[in-house]
């Protein structure tokens, strides 16, 4: 069941990015192996959600069908109590937590990194990567450029137009039949080399306005201050727990706002904890009698997580908006689940614990009845 939630939860929360990928590979010809890559890279952020979600569906199928089968009533009934009953899943959730801990904590930051590595690596092995067909691109300082179509096997744009504003004395609007990217991984420039277009240019200082037609026209693309901005850019989602700790030591000794590093850095355990709570809300609901274990167990465990993680959103969006503190915000849905939890737990004990002999004795007659019938039916058959 564990690896079943897995792998769907996986599926919902990856398909978005799932499909960039297949578009990169399909129409702008990139290797399959750096789609894999990448795509190492955004496991962890995806398993740190994924985890929780898994533990909480695994324990409430398994108490759900313990329960559908009477097996609780004859472990009730020979003495056991409800805290003695959590013992293993205890060991498995500290399991899942650790897990947790250690994706958040560790391989989140890792792949976040290893991710923007990897994209501008693509980024200058293959310019056109990033340059979509039908949209006007911005991504270069000072130009815009568009392209009616663009051929994934040649990186060739067809029917391109560029709006160049590169040189503040002037204004160049360039039309070309067709170009090709031509990229310098060593220099980190790109030529994107036009063939058969003309260039119209405004002068802004003096009001003339001229056009120049040619056979081919080099517009040089440079990727270097792009690359050095995002070196110098330290997002908090990158940040180990040390470089966390640090950065906002360091802000706060300058007088810096250090809302998003504060934010991560109580996310980092604000998730892992949520196996705990997942847990304690979980085996109450788990130990209900219900005929359709699975289907009750998902059901519920959807509606866990929709709660859960509407609560953590919103929590999330309004410490980083400083309305509320962060500590207020990322722990907010521990605390609601952890009091409910509490509460069920406590009173799923209570009630079982005060279990009659009698009604131990009519239990236990009861699943007596129904193993003889069920030896009977086998005996016709």
């Amino acid at each position: 069941v564990h690896s079943h939630v897995h792998h769907f939860s996986g599926v919902i929360l990856l398909i978005a990015r799932l499909l960039r990928m297949i578009e990169l590979v399909v129409n702008r010809g990139v290797a399959a192996l750096s789609i894999l890559r990448l795509f190492s890279f955004i496991m962890p952020a995806f398993l740190e959600v994924t985890v929780p979600m898994a533990m909480l569906l695994a324990i409430l199928v398994a108490f759900g069908r313990l329960s559908a089968d009477s097996e609780l009533i004859a472990l009730r009934s020979s003495g056991l109590s409800l805290y003695q009953l959590v013992m293993p899943v205890a060991i498995f959730v500290l399991l899942s937590t650790l897990a947790t801990a250690g994706l958040s904590l560790y391989a989140r930051p890792w792949g976040n990194r290893s991710l923007r590595s990897a994209l501008y690596d693509i980024a200058r092995a293959r310019a056109s990567a990033g340059i979509k067909p039908q949209v006007f691109n911005d991504d270069f300082p000072g130009l815009i450029i568009y392209a009616e179509r663009i051929d994934s096997t040649t990186d060739q744009l067809h029917h391109v137009l560029i709006a160049d504003e590169r040189d503040a004395s002037q204004r160049n609007t360039i039309f070309a039949r067709e170009g090709t990217m031509v990229s310098n991984p060593k220099t980190r420039t790109v030529t994107l080399r036009l063939r058969d277009g003309s260039i119209h240019t405004s002068d802004t200082r003096g009001g003339a306005e001229y056009q120049t037609d040619f056979q081919s026209y080099d517009v040089n693309l440079d990727l270097r201050p792009a690359l050095a901005a995002a070196k110098e850019r330290h997002d908090p989602k990158e940040m180990t727990l040390t470089q966390l700790r640090r950065t906002i030591r360091a802000k706060a000794a300058q007088d810096l706002p250090f809302t998003g590093e504060l934010v991560e850095y109580h996310r980092k355990f604000s998730i892992p904890f949520a196996c705990i709570v997942f847990a304690l809300v979980a085996v109450p609901l788990g130990i209900q009698p219900v005929r359709a274990a699975r289907a009750r167990g998902f059901a519920l465990s959807l509606a866990m997580i929709f709660v859960y993680y509407i609560l953590l959103s919103a929590g999330q969006a309004l410490a980083e908006q400083g309305i509320v503190p962060a500590i207020v915000g990322l722990w907010l849905p521990n605390v609601v689940f952890g009091l409910v939890g509490g509460y069920l737990f406590v009173q799923a004990a209570r009630e079982r614990s005060g279990l009659t002999g009698a009604w131990a004795w009519s239990a236990l007659l009861g699943l007596r009845d129904r193993a003889t019938a069920r030896t009977g039916a086998e005996a016709s058959s």
